[in-house]
């Protein structure tokens, strides 16, 4: 009996022993069974956002219109090159897509609005902060180099008419050669308000009546009309559009010295 009894009491001692080791590992697996739970909650979530705008189609310029924005240049911001502002150079509606891609020396551009073809995560959490939502839409293209987010592309149908990004003075024209084959002409502006960059446009048939040191209103001087480069190149931009991609290129170059014409 006396054995019995000292068995027993040996048994409830070995139990208390375990015991605080199956709870802790009870804990954890809890812990871990948490952790997973809210993990399969925000990749379902996240795949779930995905979907949903994915089958959506990216307008070109966002849905922001004001009256007047859609058949006249001019007036909305398309990026800024430090403090510069460059204004969209074509009539709202003729815009196909907007990209930007490296350029070698060129000055760094900062978009204004959204990129259409951001990560995942990053449209995730624009979702669940409510931000990037509004104003242009535009797309961060592969290839070239330099200076990232150096030049910027913005498509519309051969002979749309382009106009001047910015207030300024004509400081150049010459060819613009692809290959070895003049491509329409290179508009290089000096901007009235900044005389340490230039904006240089390409790809663009020349308006006839400009001249060095003709003078530029932003949206309303015609600098030229672009031109249809479809079978010359693959031009980057047309997996965003409806067409082969033709554009206008903007690029904003540091001056090696103040003009003046």
């Amino acid at each position: 009996m006396p054995y019995r009894a000292h068995a027993r009491r040996q048994r409830r001692r070995a139990r208390r022993l375990h015991e605080p080791a199956r709870h802790a590992s009870h804990s954890r697996r809890s812990v871990w069974q948490a952790a997973l739970g809210v993990a399969a909650a925000i990749i379902a979530l996240i795949l779930v956002l995905s979907a949903w705008s994915s089958g959506r189609p990216v307008p070109p310029l966002g849905t922001n219109a004001t009256s007047g924005e859609g058949s006249e240049a001019g007036g909305i911001v398309i990026a800024f090159a430090g403090a510069l502002p460059l204004k969209l150079p074509l009539a709202r509606v003729a815009v196909t897509a907007i990209g930007y891609h490296a350029a070698p020396g060129a000055v760094a551009l900062s978009p204004e609005g959204r990129q259409a073809n951001e990560g995942l995560l990053a449209r995730f959490f624009h979702r669940i902060a409510g931000s990037g939502g509004g104003g242009l839409n535009y797309y961060e293209l592969p290839g070239g180099t330099g200076t990232y987010n150096g030049a910027l592309d913005i498509g519309a149908a051969p002979e749309t008419d382009v106009y001047a990004p910015v207030d300024g003075k004509v400081v150049q024209i010459g060819p613009y050669v692809i290959n070895g084959r003049n491509c329409g002409v290179r508009l290089d502006i000096r901007p009235d308000t900044d005389a340490t960059v230039i904006v240089s446009m390409t790809r663009i048939a020349g308006d006839s009546t400009l001249k060095i040191g003709s003078a530029l209103q932003t949206g309303r001087t015609r600098v030229g009309s672009i031109i249809d480069l479809s079978s010359l190149e693959k031009q980057g931009i047309a997996r965003y559009t409806q067409d082969s991609g033709n554009h206008v290129t903007i690029e904003v170059l540091p001056a090696a010295m103040p003009v003046v014409p």
